[in-house]
């Protein structure tokens, strides 16, 4: 059983590191923010299999803390982001056809 153990943790690390990396090399905000998800789902999972380890439930409310933690942060990303989607959908549609014709955008002075 240790070695069932040691293998569980080795993967568990595995994963947390692959995931922290990608928080911190993301190029996106949207790919960083399911890397935190991946990441505070691996705790999750890490305190669940202590949980099973040591034959206790004390640790339920850590458990329930990082699972608010993730979705709170998942919600107020996506507000984010939408809101930044949202800003101007006309000027980035004309930006676009402006492009794809090979015109540069004309200044108006007055």
């Amino acid at each position: 059983m240790t070695v069932l153990y040691f293998v569980v943790g080795l993967l568990f690390s595995v994963g947390a590191l692959l995931a922290l990396y990608r928080v911190v090399a993301g190029p996106s905000i949207l790919d960083r923010m399911i890397a935190s998800d991946v990441l505070l789902t691996t705790l999750m999972l890490i305190v669940g299999a202590e949980m099973v380890y040591n034959e206790h439930t004390r640790t339920i409310p850590v458990m329930l803390v990082l699972a608010a933690t993730a979705m709170f942060a998942t919600v107020a990303v996506a507000r984010y982001v939408s809101k930044q989607d949202t800003s101007a959908p006309e000027e980035r549609l004309n930006e676009s056809d402006e492009q794809q014709l090979g015109e540069s955008p004309v200044e108006t002075t007055t």
